[in-house]
């Protein structure tokens, strides 16, 4: 009996044991699970924050390429507005310049020409005057008096082929005056 009951006894408290290990073996189960849905939704959390991270970083360096870009396009433009102005200002300077040389130009032409013309009038005076006091001026009376196949000969021989003289009072035309009413047959 006595053994009957310490069997008993020990299979009570084995049973007992048993159904403690098994308690704690599910609740251990229980709390290895729990424990893995915890680490499963760390996980998932996790994996969520690093998207996140992802997509932030991916949108804070698209934002910051485009900025960086329209930057770029706003200096590019100024830049491009400043060498068209620049541009424009050569281009006028460069004609400003061609327009003073051109005038320079042609106000050296016009003082050379001036001066020319001068030096021929003062020629011509001088040749005038030589003649006049070359023939003397009896002669030029006696030209001037004398008829007009005289005066075509005179003029013929002293090289003279028209001059306008005046004695103040009068005007005399030489100018082909002696040539035409000679070619013309006589006086008209």
């Amino acid at each position: 009996k006595q053994e009957r009951n310490a069997r008993h006894a020990a299979q009570t408290i084995e049973q007992n044991a048993r159904s403690k290990i098994e308690g704690q073996k599910i609740q251990n189960q229980t709390e290895a699970e729990e424990a893995k849905q915890t680490l499963i939704q760390l996980q998932a959390e996790s994996a969520a924050v690093a998207s996140t991270g992802t997509a932030k970083a991916e949108a804070e360096a698209k934002a910051e390429y485009y900025e960086i870009e329209s930057t770029s396009d706003v200096e590019q433009a100024f830049l491009s507005a400043q060498a068209s102005t620049i541009e424009a200002r050569a281009g006028l300077e460069e004609e400003k310049a061609t327009q003073d040389a051109q005038l320079a130009y042609e106000n050296a032409t016009a003082q050379m020409d001036l001066r020319k013309t001068e030096r021929l009038a003062s020629i011509e005076t001088s040749k005038f005057k030589s003649l006049v006091d070359a023939i003397s001026p009896e002669t030029i009376k006696a030209i001037a008096r004398a008829g007009p196949e005289m005066q075509a000969k005179l003029l013929k021989g002293l090289g003279l082929k028209g001059y306008l003289m005046t004695d103040g009072n009068s005007p005399i035309n030489l100018f082909n005056a002696a040539k035409g009413m000679v070619g013309a047959g006589g006086v008209s």
